[in-house]
């Protein structure tokens, strides 16, 4: 496959170069099949499993017989806290537990590649040259979104997008943290759920390469 050419815009909207997107990496296959179980694995290992119930034997009360064995016409009963009772304990319900499990790497790693040539396919991938912020002001940043006018942003809103920086200064913690449509995380920590719950992927120069580097492994 001929390798892709991607345009590279500065903090002010404007074409300054071009980068060419390795092949090894971004080779327009998208495995459908490692996208879904990478999905389903983070969204297991994502949930708390603290949902309970109690059993016959943890329910308060129903210590006393409620009448004798024998001899009144009704159905025997040794316990008031019988499933069958109201106030009485829980037949199989749920106990906390933990849902996560382990994925390979070597699927997750496809699932990151293939989530990746997803955006490009859908001009969803746009890098940037670098993200300098003199002041830790959301202003400040928001101006930059704001001249990526395919980002679809105005006045302050727009498309949910996610962006992967080579590095994030203080600064840029502080300034981007409030920004709505915006989430932003390292290029090197960046996983298949957080792609692709994201309509645009923004990701620095530098960025790119250190993701690059970290899947052509």
């Amino acid at each position: 496959m001929e390798a892709i050419t991607l345009p590279i815009y500065n903090a002010a909207g404007k074409e300054v170069d071009s980068v060419k997107l390795n092949t090894a990496v971004f080779d327009g296959v998208v495995n459908a099949e490692a996208l879904h179980q990478a999905i389903t694995a983070y969204r297991a290992n994502q949930r708390k499993g603290l949902a309970a119930t109690k059993t016959r034997g943890e329910v308060s009360g129903g210590g006393k017989k409620p009448w004798k064995q024998k001899g009144t016409g009704r159905a025997r009963v040794g316990s008031t806290r019988s499933p069958l009772w109201r106030h009485g304990g829980v037949i199989f319900g749920p106990h906390p537990r933990d849902f996560s499990y382990t994925l390979p790497d070597k699927i997750k790693k496809v699932a990151l590649k293939s989530s990746l040539n997803a955006k490009v396919k859908e001009n969803n991938l746009i890098v940037l040259d670098e993200l300098k912020l003199e002041t830790p002001k959301t202003k400040e940043a928001l101006k930059v979104f704001t001249h990526l006018k395919t980002l679809g942003v105005k006045n302050g809103k727009g498309l949910s997008a996610l962006l992967l920086l080579d590095k994030a200064s203080d600064n840029a913690k502080l300034a981007l943290r409030n920004i709505g449509f915006l989430k932003f995380n390292l290029a090197s920590d960046t996983h298949v759920y957080e792609v692709l719950s994201h309509r645009k992927l923004i990701i620095t120069k530098d960025g790119l390469a250190q993701l690059t580097k970290r899947l052509g492994k």
